[in-house]
C-alpha cells in the first residue's frame, strides 16, 4: 500500500488488459484478470500470489507466481486454445504481512477468515490505516469478496530455502505447509544510570529482551524436527548507550508442521516470559500478531503435479513450505497446492534472492499443463 506498489499494481492491470483478460479488485484490494472458458457455467480455476515484498527483499518472492500466471495465459492465447473453464490469475494484497499485521492478510479476507472492516482498520507499523492506504493507491475496490470460487488453485513460487538447489532437484511437489504464531512481546522495566545501577537492582528491557531472543533458539533446538523460531525484530526505549533500557518490544516468530508441537512451543514461551518477569522484575505482556494452523494440501492435485514434472522429464520431489503462503489460505474453500522451484543458494527475502532463468521456465511450464489439463475438466 505504497506508491511504489501502487506502481506495481498498475503494471499487472495493463498486462492483464493488453491480454484480453477482464480486471475486478475487490474490497481489500485483491486483483483478479479473468481469461473466459467456454463454460461459464463451471467453476474457474485460478493461479497467482503477491506482488508486494519485504524491505530487504528480492524479486522472486510472489512475483513469479503472478508473471506465471500471466504467461500461461499467454501461451494459450498464441496457441489459440480455449478452455472449458476460466482462468483466474489473482495478486493478493498484503501477503507478507511485514508492515500490516497478519500475514497473507488479502487471501485470508477473501476466504473468510478475518472479517474486512477489521482488516479495512488495520494501522501499519507506521500508523497508516490499511484501508486509508488503498484509497490513497486507488485500489480500494468494489468488488464482493469472494467473487470467484474456484474449481482448484495452484500457486507456483520459489522456494525460498536451500533443499532444491542442494539436491540438483529442478521441481518441489508442495504436500503441506507449516503453522504459524507471531507475538509481539513488549517489556517495562525502569531506566536508569548505565553505570551507577548495581546489576543486582536492575528491572533491564534490554536483557530481557535478549533472553527471550536466546530462550527461543534453544527451544527449537531442543524441540527438534520442524520446529524454528526467531526474534526478528527489536525496539529498545530510549536506546541509548548509557542508559539501562526501560521498555523493549519485539517479535516471536514459531513455526511447524504439527499443530500440537506448534501449541507445546506456544506454551514454553509463554511459561519462560512468565518466569522471566519474576525473575527480573519487569513486565512483560504478549499479544498475537497472526496465528495459522499447518496446512495439507490436495494430495489429488499434488499428484498431478509431480505427474506433469515427470513427463516434462523434470527431476521433482515432495515437500513442506516452512513459509507462509497465499495458498495456505485459498485451501480452506477449494483442492489447492503448490510448485516449487529452486532458490539459488536457498536466499530469500534479500537482494540477492535468485533462480536462475531455466528454472522459472520449468516452473512455468509445470503450471501451464497442470492449469490446462484442471481448465478442460467438465464437472
Amino acid at each position: 500500500m505504497t506508491e511504489d506498489d501502487r506502481l506495481g499494481r498498475d503494471w499487472i492491470v495493463a498486462r492483464m488488459n493488453s491480454l484480453g483478460m477482464s480486471v475486478v479488485v475487490d474490497r481489500i484490494g485483491n486483483i483478479f484478470g479473468v481469461r473466459p472458458g467456454l463454460d461459464p457455467q463451471l467453476a474457474p480455476v485460478m493461479t497467482g500470489s503477491h506482488i508486494d515484498t519485504v524491505r530487504s527483499g528480492g524479486a522472486y518472492d510472489g512475483n513469479l507466481g503472478v508473471l506465471a500466471g500471466l504467461e500461461v495465459v499467454a501461451t494459450l492465447d498464441e496457441a489459440g486454445i480455449q478452455t472449458a473453464r476460466s482462468l483466474v490469475v489473482a495478486v493478493f494484497t498484503n501477503e507478507e504481512g511485514a508492515r500490516f499485521a497478519p500475514d497473507m492478510m488479502g487471501s485470508l479476507v477473501y476466504v473468510g477468515g478475518m472479517d474486512l472492516d477489521q482488516a479495512l482498520q488495520t494501522r501499519a507499523i507506521d500508523g497508516e490505516v490499511l484501508g486509508q492506504a488503498l484509497q490513497a493507491i486507488g485500489y480500494a475496490g468494489d468488488a464482493p469478496l469472494g467473487l470467484f470460487r474456484p474449481d482448484a488453485f495452484v500457486e507456483l513460487h520459489i522456494e525460498q530455502g536451500p533443499v532444491l538447489d542442494m539436491e540438483g532437484v529442478k521441481i518441489g511437489v508442495v504436500q503441506n505447509l507449516q503453522g504459524i504464531s507471531w507475538q509481539r512481546v513488549v517489556i517495562i522495566g525502569q531506566s536508569n544510570h548505565a553505570g551507577t545501577t548495581p546489576m543486582h537492582l536492575r528491572h533491564d528491557s534490554g536483557y530481557a529482551a535478549s533472553a527471550i531472543a536466546c530462550f527461543v533458539r534453544e527451544l527449537a533446538r531442543d524441540m527438534g524436527g520442524d520446529q524454528v523460531a526467531t526474534v526478528g525484530k527489536v525496539d529498545l526505549t530510549p536506546n541509548l548507550v548509557n542508559v539501562i533500557a526501560s521498555r523493549a518490544e519485539l517479535t516471536v516468530d514459531l513455526r511447524n508442521t504439527d499443530e500440537a508441537l506448534l501449541k507445546q512451543a506456544e506454551v514454553r514461551l509463554a511459561e519462560f516470559l512468565y518466569k522471566l518477569s519474576e525473575s527480573e522484575g519487569v513486565s512483560i505482556d504478549s499479544t498475537s500478531l497472526a496465528r495459522f494452523e499447518p496446512v495439507q494440501f490436495d494430495t489429488a492435485l499434488a499428484d498431478r503435479i509431480a505427474r506433469h514434472a515427470t513427463l516434462l522429464g523434470l527431476s521433482n520431489r515432495p515437500m513442506t513450505s516452512g513459509a507462509g503462503h497465499d495458498a495456505q489460505m485459498l485451501a480452506r474453500i477449494c483442492p489447492t497446492a503448490m510448485i516449487f522451484v529452486p532458490s539459488v543458494k536457498g536466499i530469500s527475502h534479500n537482494p540477492a534472492e535468485f533462480t536462475e532463468p531455466d528454472d522459472l521456465v520449468a516452473g512455468a511450464n509445470v503450471l501451464l499443463a497442470t492449469l490446462y489439463e484442471l481448465a478442460q475438466r467438465g464437472n
